[in-house]
C-alpha cells in the first residue's frame, strides 16, 4: 500500500490537473459562442450566392461553367479535409479523419488517385502519416478565421478541377448540430448540382439580366466565390464544433478529476488510520511488556 506521502502527492497532482482542466473547460465555452455566432453569420451569405449563382446560370443556358460540366475521363479526384489544430476535443477528429480515410479507399477502389488539401495541423499530420498525396495545407488559422487564408490551399483543386484533371472534388468537415452533438459531413463540393445552387428555393419566374462586362466573366466570379464561401463554411461549423467537443471533454475530464480526488482521499484516510491503529498497537503492546 501506497504511504500517506504519496497519497498526499497524487491528490494534489489531480487537483492541479482538475484546476486546469475546469479553466479550458471556460474557456472553450467562452470561444463556442463566438464561433457559433461566426457560423451563423457565414450562412446567409453562402446561400445568397447560391441562389443568385442558379438564377444567372438558368438565365444564360448557352454558357456552362466548367464548376458544373462533370469531368468523365478524369483518372483522379480531390479532397478538402477541415480538421482542428489542436487536440484535447474528444474524439472529433477521430470520427472526421476515419470518414475521410474511408472516402479515400472507396476512390482508390474505384482505380482513382486522391489530391488532398488539409486545413488544420491535426489532419495534415494525418495525411502525411496514411501517405496520402497533399498537395496544399494550412495550418494555425486561429480562433477567427479569414477566407484570404483559405482561398491559395482550395484554389489548387479548383484549378485542377476546372482543367479537366479531377473528377470531383469532395469536403470532409464536421457540421455543428448543437452543443452535444456534432456530425461528421463528406459532401461533394464540385461538380457543382443545380438543386445545392439554388437551396430549394425554385423561382416563380425567370430573370433576363444585362453582363457587365459579359454572361461568361459574371458567372465566373459568382460560382468561384460560392465555392469559396462553402469552404468557409465548413471551416466556421468545423470550428464550432471543436469548442463545443472541448468544453465537453473538459467537463467530463474535471467531473472525473473530481471522482479521482474523492477516491484517493478515501484511501489516504484509511491509510492514516491504519497507521494510527498500529501505533496505538504498538503502544499498547510495549506498555504490556514493561508492565
Amino acid at each position: 500500500m501506497a504511504s500517506s506521502k504519496e497519497i498526499r502527492g497524487k491528490i494534489k497532482s489531480v487537483e492541479n490537473t482538475k484546476k486546469i482542466t475546469k479553466a479550458m473547460e471556460m474557456v472553450a465555452a467562452s470561444k463556442m459562442r463566438k464561433a457559433q455566432d461566426r457560423m451563423r453569420a457565414a450562412r446567409p451569405y453562402a446561400e445568397k450566392v447560391g441562389q443568385i449563382a442558379a438564377a444567372l446560370g438558368e438565365a444564360n443556358p448557352e454558357y456552362r461553367h466548367p464548376f458544373l460540366v462533370q469531368n468523365e475521363g478524369a483518372k483522379a479526384a480531390g479532397m478538402v479535409v477541415v480538421t482542428t489544430d489542436k487536440g484535447l476535443c474528444g474524439g472529433l477528429n477521430t470520427n472526421l479523419l476515419r470518414a475521410a480515410t474511408a472516402k479515400l479507399k472507396d476512390l482508390e477502389g474505384q482505380g482513382q488517385k486522391t489530391d488532398v488539401v488539409a486545413i488544420g495541423g491535426k489532419g495534415f499530420s494525418f495525411m502525411n502519416r496514411i501517405g496520402a498525396k497533399v498537395v496544399a495545407h494550412v495550418t494555425q488559422l486561429g480562433d477567427a478565421p479569414r477566407i484570404e487564408s483559405l482561398i491559395g490551399p482550395v484554389k489548387v483543386l479548383l484549378d485542377a478541377y476546372a482543367e479537366g484533371k479531377l473528377s470531383a472534388v469532395y469536403l470532409a468537415y464536421t457540421r455543428f448540430i448543437n452543443t452535444m452533438k456534432q456530425e461528421v459531413v463528406v459532401q461533394q463540393l464540385l461538380p457543382l448540382k443545380a438543386e445545392d445552387l439554388s437551396a430549394g428555393n425554385k423561382a416563380e419566374h425567370a430573370w433576363d439580366y444585362i453582363y457587365e462586362p459579359d454572361a461568361a466573366s459574371v458567372i465566373d466570379e459568382l460560382l468561384l466565390r460560392y465555392t469559396e464561401a462553402l469552404v468557409y463554411q465548413a471551416v466556421a461549423e468545423n470550428m464550432a464544433s471543436e469548442q463545443s467537443a472541448r468544453m465537453v471533454a473538459m467537463k467530463a475530464a474535471t467531473d472525473n478529476a473530481g471522482t479521482l480526488i474523492g477516491e484517493l482521499k478515501l484511501v489516504y484516510n484509511k491509510t492514516r488510520q491504519a497507521a494510527i491503529t498500529k501505533e496505538l498497537s504498538e503502544i499498547v503492546s510495549g506498555a504490556a511488556a514493561v508492565g
